[in-house]
């Protein structure tokens, strides 16, 4: 039996598409995903699910962003106006690696003409021993509550960066707090549990993706080296 997989060693793969109208580039992409350097099972899985992300963006990139592209671009022909050229980007940031988990944001930015780009966040936790995401609900020891727990303190610091000056909120943001929380927007770091909303859902565009972090210790939350805390 081999010895248990404490970290994921990886480099990343890299790609760029452009697209044409008529010969001039109206769209461009790059991807960077995270590709594991091991040829064991859990690499190759972790491997095909970013591999099959990057080629998800590539053909939302062609079947959804080109056409707006194209459109924009004809309108600019047709005003005499400067020839637009749209960018979107598929980047990663590990955040944590270390005791079997490995932790992960991948990121799409799509910068579409003015205004300010629209960012997509998605957050993976993996398990190396096993070779699949682990859920949220197993950071908390059984019968927490820990939907509420994790609400109750992404509202106080909500108020707490308000009060402070460091943060804006729609005026329904304690609303869409509740009815926008998806469990599986959350990544491990060093500090604790980071959990996140959609741009725009509780927040205006420039407070992009709205992040909280829950401090290992706290609301029950139990640290990956499975003590309480790692102070």
């Amino acid at each position: 039996m081999g010895e248990r997989l404490e970290a994921l060693e990886t480099v990343p793969f890299a790609a760029e598409r452009e697209w044409t109208v008529e010969g001039v580039p109206a769209l461009s992409a790059a991807v960077q995903v995270p590709e594991p350097v091991g040829k064991d099972r859990t690499a190759r899985r972790i491997k095909r699910f970013y591999q099959l992300q990057c080629r998800s963006f590539l053909r939302y990139c062609e079947r959804c962003l080109l056409p707006q592209a194209a459109a924009e671009y004809r309108t600019a022909l047709e005003a005499s106006r400067p020839l637009p050229s749209f960018r979107a980007e598929l980047s990663y940031h590990v955040t944590y690696n270390q005791g079997g988990l490995w932790s992960v944001w991948t990121q799409v930015r799509e910068s579409l003409g003015p205004g300010p780009a629209l960012v997509t966040r998605r957050g993976d936790t993996w398990d190396l021993a096993e070779g699949y995401p682990v859920p949220l609900k197993d950071f908390f020891p059984a019968g927490t509550a820990w939907k509420k727990r994790l609400l109750a303190h992404a509202e106080e610091e909500a108020r707490r960066r308000e009060r402070a000056g460091a943060g804006r909120w729609r005026e329904d943001w304690r609303r869409e707090l509740r009815r926008r929380f998806n469990p599986q927007n959350f990544y491990l770091t060093e500090e604790g549990l980071t959990y996140f909303w959609p741009m725009y859902a509780i927040a205006p565009a420039a407070e992009g993706v709205p992040v909280f972090v829950l401090p290992y210790g706290e609301g029950g939350l139990t640290h990956p080296s499975g003590g309480e805390d790692c102070s």
